[in-house]
């Protein structure tokens, strides 16, 4: 008996370019790095949001909606921190592949992390943003604690403290919310985004 309905699968399945051109707009990954409480949630929100009001289609992704999920077996050891960023970056991978505007905030603290997560990507779909708000801030909005507990030796490996954090060497946009209101981080980001992303016309 031939297996005559044997095909590889991506034979059949529509392309990339054929998801972009139903959704009218470039699939792109935003990647927010920086430390806890520097702002990346709040922008990755308020970003999705204008988005949105453009007719584009996002996707977030952060610890709330990873942590709690896919990856809620894994811990902050250097192994699962790598493991953490490879699942979110294949995660993120098929989203942009989908022709998504994904943006994703997470403190991945590493250069190699991030150098990971774009070659999983693809470079040209990954967009380093860093929001480079400084430590003594991020600590001044420690709403959670952490800070306080990992300088008293309660959180091991806690970045920004008992944990390194590298900064970017090259990002694509960095944004410092000690000096740049909600509002000016995502018109800076608009503007950085919105011409390579492309603009859903406008039905008649």
């Amino acid at each position: 008996m031939k297996d005559e309905n044997i095909y590889p699968i991506f034979d059949r399945m529509l392309s990339r370019k054929d998801k972009e051109a139903l959704l009218g707009q470039r699939g792109v990954m935003l990647w927010l790095t920086g430390l806890s409480g520097s702002g990346k949630s709040t922008i990755a929100i308020a970003l999705e949001r204008e988005l949105h009001k453009r007719g584009l289609l996002c996707r977030i992704l952060d610890g709330d909606n990873i942590r709690s999920g896919i990856n809620n077996n894994l811990g902050f050891s250097a192994e699962d921190r790598v493991e953490n960023i490879r699942r979110i970056a294949e995660i993120g991978k098929l989203f942009v592949d989908t022709g998504i505007i994904t943006i994703a905030a997470f403190i991945s603290p590493g250069n190699e992390l991030r150098q990971m997560a774009a070659r999983i990507i693809g470079i040209e779909d990954f967009l380093e943003i860093y929001v480079s708000t400084p430590l003594v801030e991020c600590e001044k909005r420690d709403v959670k604690g952490l800070y306080a507990k990992a300088r008293r030796g309660e959180i091991k490996n806690f970045t920004g403290i008992s944990a390194p954090f590298e900064a970017p060497e090259h990002p694509a946009l960095s944004l410092d919310t000690s000096k740049l209101s909600l509002e000016e981080s995502v018109n800076t980001l608009l503007e950085l985004v919105l011409p390579i992303v492309g603009k859903k016309e406008e039905k008649i």
